[in-house]
């Protein structure tokens, strides 16, 4: 049995964990991430990428820091870049989302007006009309025009965990895979190859991280939502936004790598398996996007995708455990929060105060279980 001391110990090598661990690291921390499988072994490691925000209206402390970290994005990730030497794939490509009514154009436009006065200076969401990316959307997609907004942005997961990765090494901080942890408490992490003791743990180990809070916290019922993408062969035209709709995405990843995804599944019997729900959004995305016609699948994709109790990331410290966080439950989010959840938490893990909206909070998500 293994044993090892270190001052930050990060359980679950996503894209969570490796971005508070790098964060941790850079601040000077000694930091260990155990990776029970893989890097990106589960939902962190899928095809899609999309950074987006909720909509502009009815704004509140969540949709503000998803904006500014949306806004952050560019500079968190040239950054990582350059720390470890490796490519994350990002793109300021902007979104596409088609209008298909009169009404859906009305409400387009007051939102307009709502991101305006809301969303960091720079960005905008601006009406476009149904033909203006004939050759990325067909005009009979968006019949009352379209939004153009600009906040958005892309990541490839899978170029983005390993620049994660090299960053980190570049920081001092070390990676152990194929470390299944057992238990979580304070000071301590342990599994079937050995302990590592921490003053600070961050619980980050996805959807199994719930069931890892439950001796310090009772039941925690998070659960996996399944999601489903696929890569196609297909070239968008150059500078393409990623476009929204129907609940689809279809994201530009350069010549020949479109991705389209993904399904949103609460009953599934095999959760790593691809399967006619797949089928009907690639069907979907080519009955939108004319590059995606004839298009050959070079992946498909599939996984479980955490969601804490509440629709919200589960963020920060444990009631009555303050030296462990959690980092969980980012779901369909999660990607996008990185810079803001990195600078939050490795502040907190270097002792100072960093805010995160309260409907982050472990707390809040404990009242709303069942």
């Amino acid at each position: 049995m293994a044993k090892a001391k270190c001052d930050v110990a990060v359980v679950g090598a996503g894209i969570l964990g490796l971005a508070v661990a790098e964060a941790a690291a850079r601040r000077g921390a000694d930091v260990v991430v155990v990776e029970a499988q893989t890097v990106g072994a589960g939902a962190s490691g899928g095809l899609v990428g999309a950074l987006s925000p909720h909509a502009p209206e009815r704004w509140n402390p969540k949709k503000a820091f998803q904006a500014t970290a949306l806004a952050e994005a560019e500079r968190y990730w040239r950054g990582i870049a350059e720390r470890g030497g490796r490519d994350p794939g990002f793109r300021r490509t902007g979104r596409l989302l088609p209008l298909t009514t009169d009404s859906a154009r009305e409400s387009a436009e007051a939102r307009a007006c709502a991101a305006a006065a809301v969303w960091p200076a720079g960005f905008h969401w601006r009406l476009c009309p149904p033909d203006a990316w004939s050759d990325w959307l067909d005009p009979s997609a968006a019949p009352t025009g379209m939004v153009h907004e600009t906040l958005s942005g892309q990541i490839a997961p899978r170029r983005a965990l390993p620049a994660l990765v090299a960053a980190l090494a570049a920081a001092g901080g070390r990676l152990w895979e194929v470390w299944p942890v057992a238990e979580i408490a304070p000071g301590r992490v342990a599994g079937p190859r050995g302990e590592v003791e921490a003053t600070w743990v961050v619980n980050a180990a996805g959807l199994a991280g719930f069931a890892l809070l439950a001796p310090l916290l009772g039941p925690v019922p998070g659960r996996g939502v399944k999601g489903q993408a696929a890569l196609l062969d297909a070239t968008p035209p150059k500078g393409a936004p990623m476009i929204f709709a129907d609940g689809i995405y279809i994201v530009p990843h350069g010549p020949r790598r479109v991705a389209v995804g993904s399904t949103s599944e609460t009953v599934w019997t095999a959760p790593e398996a691809t399967d006619e729900a797949l089928d009907a959004v690639i069907a979907a995305a080519a009955r939108m996007c004319p590059p995606l016609r004839s298009a050959q699948v070079r992946a498909r994709w599939a996984a479980l995708r955490p969601r804490a109790p509440r629709p919200d990331p589960m963020l920060g410290p444990l009631p009555g455990h303050p030296r462990i966080l959690a980092a969980l439950g980012g779901f369909k989010i999660g990607f996008g929060l990185v810079p803001g959840v990195a600078a939050a938490l490795s502040a907190t893990l270097a002792g100072e105060r960093h805010a995160l909206p309260d409907m982050f909070s472990v707390a809040h998500h404990l009242d709303g279980r069942s």
